[in-house]
């Protein structure tokens, strides 16, 4: 690739020390230098070196999403799209006219239905979801990923009985007087019924992912953290897939692979290990889950649900259990990326990793939703970095106050408080649970609340500036992979990544602008990746 001039645009550098320039010049896909205009044109600009004018656009650098699952974005627009649905008339409405589309034999398949949204909060019993769909097995999960509905149709295949044994961390929830299945699943009870959903094949899934990723660049997205070797067949044939698009077609973002702790053998036979690839498309930390949601009532808290007074969460593993799995994991020289939303599921980990040394890569503590001031204290330290997902907020509250009560709430996606003491985060979507675009995650950063909501935002001393909440999807998304050196700013030697907008973020009278901002071009180590109007 040749020398090209991207100029005439607001280049936020995101480095203090030059924070603005008005022209980058690219040498294959590092920045080579930046300046002024007219500087950059009389030093770089002869010998027919291709000169790209930005029209005065705002340019920042590449956005990042730190957490999301971008096959399962794909892969769910294949299958039934539950996310807005209002009513639980409106859920069941939805699968049966779903279930008057598919052949014997066929799978209704969805995701995305969540019942704080229904007017009386009530998810669809099993009788009523065996009479929308009595010929066909259903699996539906909600929006978080941690609670699933089925039918009588998927119980049988899965050949189910009373005495049956429940994966440990998943509970198949029974009528207390029948004792009979109510179709709600909660963790790790939904693999009973994953293993019997026939696999998508190869061509299908090469398909979706292509998609998903083609979107992600369309919103200004040039790296990605993707966990998703549950959805696409195994680690290897996960890192095949996003070899052929990303590295041989060109297609997608730039690519780190969080890998299940399940595949952790086959990611060995294949001779992978973090930082196993190149800057587009590489391996990254193990992934695994200490706890699950607040949705479902199954992240692991410390004190019981103040709206079920004798729940404390599901705990994924025991503490040995969790121990030996992390043992595992540093033998093999490489760090974890853990899920951790309740307090109680931070405890137990950060207790077990302050017991092994860090390796060369960062751990990585994915959500980190509820805290107090002692769990801040220990998220510290430059080996670690806090993975979250400001669109949380805008989603989770008000219902999360019934769910922890005023006095836990207050320590909800405290993200303020995280950056004031120092502590390394990132910013993700968690997509599909949360939308992919990026900049309705910075929105929530900044303004912890729905754009229709009139008061200051849930927590409002959590609130980011627009630099910070920028920041986030930014440098430190760079910091999560130990990329720091290579993205996450416009600096002279860094790889070439910028999203174009076509608003200044820094300038906007109100943060609601961000709702209405176009993602104009997206540039990937130099290249047009996506371009949305003729610049």
């Amino acid at each position: 690739m040749l020398k090209t001039i991207y100029t005439n645009g607001t280049f936020y550098t995101m480095n203090s020390l030059k924070p603005t320039v008005q022209s980058i010049v690219v040498d294959n896909d590092r920045i080579l230098d930046m300046g002024t205009h007219e500087d950059m044109i009389l030093q770089w600009g002869r010998n027919g070196t291709p000169i790209i004018n930005m029209e005065e656009k705002t340019v920042i650098p590449g956005l990042i999403d730190s957490h999301l699952h971008i096959s399962s974005v794909g892969i769910n627009s294949l299958e039934l799209n539950l996310i807005g649905i209002k009513s639980k008339d409106e859920l069941l409405a939805a699968i049966k006219k779903k279930a008057s589309t598919l052949l014997p034999g066929e799978w209704i398949l969805g995701r995305g239905w969540d019942e704080n949204i229904f007017p009386d909060k009530r998810i669809p019993s099993i009788q009523e979801l065996d009479y929308v769909a009595p010929y066909f097995p259903l699996f539906l999960p909600r929006i978080c990923g941690h609670a699933f509905l089925v039918n009588s149709r998927a119980l049988s295949l899965c050949g189910y009985h009373t005495n049956m044994v429940i994966p440990y961390g998943g509970t198949i929830v029974t009528d207390p007087t029948s004792h009979k299945p109510t179709g709600l699943l909660l963790e790790t009870a939904s693999t009973l019924i994953t293993k019997h959903i026939p696999q998508k094949s190869y061509s299908q899934l090469k398909e979706a992912l292509k998609n998903a990723l083609q979107d992600a660049v369309s919103l200004g997205l040039t790296s990605i953290h993707t966990n998703d070797p549950n959805y696409l067949g195994g680690a290897s044939q996960t890192y095949k897939l996003f070899n052929e698009l990303v590295n041989k077609e060109g297609i997608g973002p730039r690519s780190n692979l969080l890998i299940d702790y399940d595949y952790l053998e086959e990611l060995k036979a294949s001779s992978m290990f973090t930082g196993y690839g190149n800057n587009k498309v590489m391996i990254g930390a193990i992934k695994l889950f200490a706890d699950g949601a607040l949705g479902g009532r199954t992240a692991l808290l410390s004190q019981p649900y103040e709206d079920d007074g004798n729940n404390l969460g599901n705990a994924m593993y025991d503490n040995d259990e969790l121990f030996q799995i992390i043992k595992d994991i540093r033998e093999n020289n490489m760090p974890v990326a853990i899920h951790t939303i309740g307090d109680q599921a931070l405890i137990n980990v950060l207790d077990i990793l302050d017991l092994f040394e860090p390796t060369r890569f960062r751990d990585r503590l994915i959500h980190v939703s509820i805290l107090n001031e002692v769990l801040m204290e220990r998220l510290k330290g430059s080996h670690r970095i806090s993975d979250v997902q400001p669109k949380f907020v805008t989603s989770d509250y008000p219902w999360i106050i019934d769910r922890l009560g005023e006095s836990r709430a207050k320590f909800a996606y405290p993200f303020k408080t995280l950056l004031q003491n120092g502590v390394l985060c990132a910013g993700g979507s968690d997509a599909p649970i949360e939308p992919l675009n990026p900049l309705l995650g910075i929105h929530a950063a900044v303004t912890r609340k729905k754009r229709e909501e009139t008061h200051d935002g849930y927590n409002a001393q959590e609130k980011l500036s627009m630099y910070e909440a920028i920041q986030l999807f930014t440098l430190g998304g760079a910091y999560a992979t130990n990329e720091e050196y290579e993205k996450g700013t416009l600096e002279r030697g860094k790889l070439c990544d910028m999203t174009v907008l076509s608003q200044d973020p820094f300038r906007m009278k109100s943060a609601d602008e961000l709702l209405t901002t176009k993602v104009e071009m997206t540039v990937i180590g130099g290249e047009i990746k996506y371009r949305n109007n003729e610049l």
